[in-house]
């Protein structure tokens, strides 16, 4: 049972937080923590059930994290495992009962399923009490599977890890309430969660229709990568983590969005193979400001932030970029340069979300492979980004990218483009 009191108010509590948060990834993560939190335990992990496999989408280990520096995040390969009644998650998921094992290591031989160690090797990690909890909707569909590993409640013998420090607590019935009505909750917000990100990527197929790169891959890795840099930015200046939490969420979806506009540009420019003119390159640029406008009626925090970044992703920190100062509506400018063009935005002058959205859309184009081009090999990719410190990029941002690439790195493996 868990060291301290937990009784149903403070899981109503935990309930309203987490309707809060709009993103999939981010509530993935989020329930994580406060499952971990509730039951005490030092790792969990979510896996997403996708046809016959699971995929090993979040994963925490507290006890690992706490060797890394402070604000580096944990790196973990994102892997599939085909659904059977030989692993402990897949019969979960195929029988939709709870499973709480005090010993992974000890399972009865004559059980269906056996704990798999080749993790625990890898990572030297030693897994020890397992509680794993299928996460089912109102339709009886199950979503995908939770794993709470390792308790921190004290064992038989007293303290929660002996002399080599493997955890000897386990989970006893309290916490398989508990995981139970979490994970109760967790299912209907995770339902919701995928109904609005998959609203989300049906916007960007239309967009995807018209011009072969914007392809849901790409939106992913992009917006994945936007959050990160965010995360790190905000962090440095001391943002409240309520706030940053609060804008990582809308960001994540603004992010996929950045180039909706362009269900409004021609096929015959969209998927021209070869370079544009003068002429055509004015008419891509109104991708910016019609994808703005899509979101003209503002009724919400996400409406500002998706049209902020539609608008701005594509202006310079040297004040080279475009569509500059224009009214959304007609696309008129608003402060005409010498050659009657709009001004554009330079410096902090661009939003910080546009600042972001620029860098991290531009180093996916280069690290993708596209019908009209190779990917550029990795290192060409960043010795550009590099170059373009200051001028395309803000500076800062630069910074904080190459101090992010592990975790960059493992985005673009969780994203990858489909065969």
């Amino acid at each position: 049972m868990t060291d301290r009191p937990v009784n149903l108010n403070e899981i109503i509590q935990l309930s309203s937080e987490l309707n809060t948060v709009q993103d999939l990834d981010l509530l993935l993560d989020k329930i994580l923590t406060e499952a971990r939190r509730i039951l005490n335990a030092d790792a969990a992990s979510i896996q997403i059930k996708e046809g016959d496999e699971l995929i090993f989408s979040h994963v925490q280990t507290e006890s690992i994290q706490r060797l890394l520096p402070p604000g580096q995040k944990l790196i973990y390969t994102t892997f599939r495992t085909r659904i059977s009644h030989g692993s402990i998650s897949g019969h979960v998921a195929l029988t939709g009962e709870i499973l709480n094992i005090p010993d992974a290591y000890r399972i009865p031989a004559d059980m269906p399923y056996q704990f798999d160690r080749t993790s625990d090797i890898k990572s030297n990690y030693h897994t020890k009490s397992m509680l794993t909890i299928p996460l089912i909707n109102n339709r009886r569909e199950v979503l995908g599977v939770m794993q709470i590993l390792n308790s921190k409640n004290p064992g038989p013998g007293g303290g929660s890890c002996d002399g080599d420090g493997a955890f000897t607590g386990s989970f006893d019935a309290s916490d398989e309430m508990f995981a139970l009505h979490f994970a109760n909750i967790a299912s209907m917000i995770l339902q919701r969660a995928k109904m609005t990100r998959a609203l989300i990527l049906r916007m960007i197929s239309m967009a995807e229709l018209r011009d072969p790169k914007e392809t849901g891959p790409h939106v992913n890795r992009v917006a994945a990568y936007s959050v990160e840099i965010y995360e790190k930015w905000a962090r440095a200046r001391g943002l409240r983590k309520e706030e940053i939490d609060q804008k990582k969420d809308i960001l994540r979806m603004a992010a996929m969005l950045h180039d909706v506009g362009k269900v409004a540009v021609s096929d015959l420019i969209l998927k021209k193979p070869a370079r544009f003119t003068p002429e055509e390159f004015e008419i891509m640029k109104t991708h910016t400001f019609q994808g703005a406008r899509l979101f003209k009626f503002r009724e919400s925090e996400f409406d500002e932030m998706s049209a902020e970044v539609a608008l701005t992703h594509h202006e310079n920190w040297d004040g080279t970029g475009y569509p500059g100062r224009v009214d959304v509506d007609t696309g008129e400018p608003l402060e005409k340069d010498s050659k009657g063009q709009a001004v554009p935005l330079k410096g902090e002058e661009i939003p910080i979300f546009g600042r972001i959205v620029a860098l991290t859309d531009v180093f996916d184009a280069l690290s993708s492979k596209r019908v009209y081009k190779e990917a550029w090999a990795p290192d060409d990719v960043l010795s550009e980004m590099r170059t373009m410190s200051g001028k395309k990029f803000d500076p800062e941002l630069v910074e904080i990218f190459f101090e992010s690439l592990d975790v960059i790195r493992s985005i673009a493996a969780r994203y990858r483009e489909e065969a």
